[in-house]
């Protein structure tokens, strides 16, 4: 009986050192697992605070400042200055050549009306001076042959050939019977040159 007391007592003192052991080794472990734990944890929280920095960092390289946006906005107000000019420019320009255009038609429609009047000037003149020669020539006809000749003996011969064309041929020759051999040569000339420029068939 005493000998199983004994060993009671000596395996529950083995028990209670084993215990104390691993309690020991239990608290040994917490103590410097804490700090390796903490250690870690801390490392992980500066890990994502530099990868939040460094994914946030492009982001605010990217977003321009406040100066540069002022920058920006300056630049683009003056460029819709300049366009701006450039078209008040090319409608000045536009309303100029209208103004033109519309100066030379009026222009070339007083020219056509100067010339239409032109025309008719001279239609009204050419036809004054071919009524005032043929009433001429009548007045040359009916004169006498030698009073007649007298005048033209004084006329520039391509003058008297002119009138001598127009008359009937018997009045011509009463005229030029009474001229002298030298003014009705050249007057003969002159007729027989004109005569030779007529076309012939």
């Amino acid at each position: 009986m005493a000998k199983k007391t004994k060993r009671f007592r000596r395996s529950g003192t083995l028990m209670m050192l084993a215990l104390l052991l691993m309690g020991s080794a239990v608290v040994r472990l917490g103590l410097e697992a804490g700090p390796a734990i903490a250690r870690e944890v801390a490392s992980l929280k500066e890990a994502g605070q530099e990868d939040a920095g460094h994914d946030g960092q492009p982001l605010r390289d990217a977003m321009p400042t406040s100066a540069e946006l002022q920058t920006m906005l300056s630049a683009f107000k003056q460029r819709e200055e300049v366009l701006a000019a450039r078209e008040a420019e090319i409608e000045d320009r536009m309303k100029a050549l209208e103004i033109a255009d519309q100066a030379i038609e009026m222009k070339l429609a007083a020219l056509e009306q100067a010339e239409e009047k032109l025309r008719a000037t001279l239609a009204l003149a050419d036809g004054a001076t071919e009524a005032d020669v043929s009433r001429l020539t009548t007045v040359y006809e009916q004169m006498k042959p030698k009073e007649a000749s007298a005048l033209f003996e004084e006329m520039d011969p391509a003058f008297a050939a002119g009138f001598l064309a127009r008359m009937q041929p018997e009045a011509a020759a009463g005229i030029m019977a009474g001229l002298s051999p030298e003014a009705a040569y050249t007057i003969s000339v002159v007729l027989a040159g004109r005569n030779g420029s007529v076309p012939k068939e």
